[in-house]
């Protein structure tokens, strides 16, 4: 799973050099071929580099990157805080998605590409534990974040 990561990152770094399609394209495309991965939950730990923590009295480096509240500050200080609308014109390819379950149980996905059956909204790619999907679930819930990395 990390090798392949690293192949798709190397390939959005390589097309957007190139001017073959922009980061957001390739960000979205990314997306989309992680739901083709077959995903088995691994529930242990490993600790990594990751600074962040938001209301813990310290940090959790074996699970803190995956925290949404922390993937919130980290798009809102390395990205673009973009408008929290029911408008789905507002939310492009490439944009990030945060929501809120309900129960203090929040949630986060890639906009993409792909339109809605109804062809009004774009498609979500989001993992909610079962792997990683493609669902027409852009307002299924609050949208609380909304960010355009940089």
């Amino acid at each position: 799973m990390k090798q392949r990561l690293v192949i798709l990152l190397l390939f959005l770094t390589i097309s957007s050099l190139f001017g073959q399609t922009t980061f957001y394209d390739s960000l979205s495309s990314a997306a989309i071929d992680l739901t083709n991965d077959r995903v088995v939950y691994d529930p242990a730990y490993y600790s990594i580099e990751y600074p962040g923590n938001w209301g813990l009295t310290r940090t959790d480096k074996n699970i803190d990157h995956r925290r949404v509240p922390n993937l919130m500050v980290f798009f809102a200080h390395h990205g673009e805080e973009k408008i929290i609308s029911c408008n789905p014109d507002d939310y492009l390819a490439g944009d990030i998605v945060c929501w809120d379950l309900g129960g203090g149980i929040t949630h986060i996905g890639i906009v993409v590409d792909k339109l809605s059956g109804d062809g009004k909204r774009n498609l979500v790619v989001h993992n909610i534990g079962g792997g990683q999907v493609l669902a027409d679930c852009l307002f299924d819930f609050e949208v609380i974040g909304h960010y355009r990395y940089k």
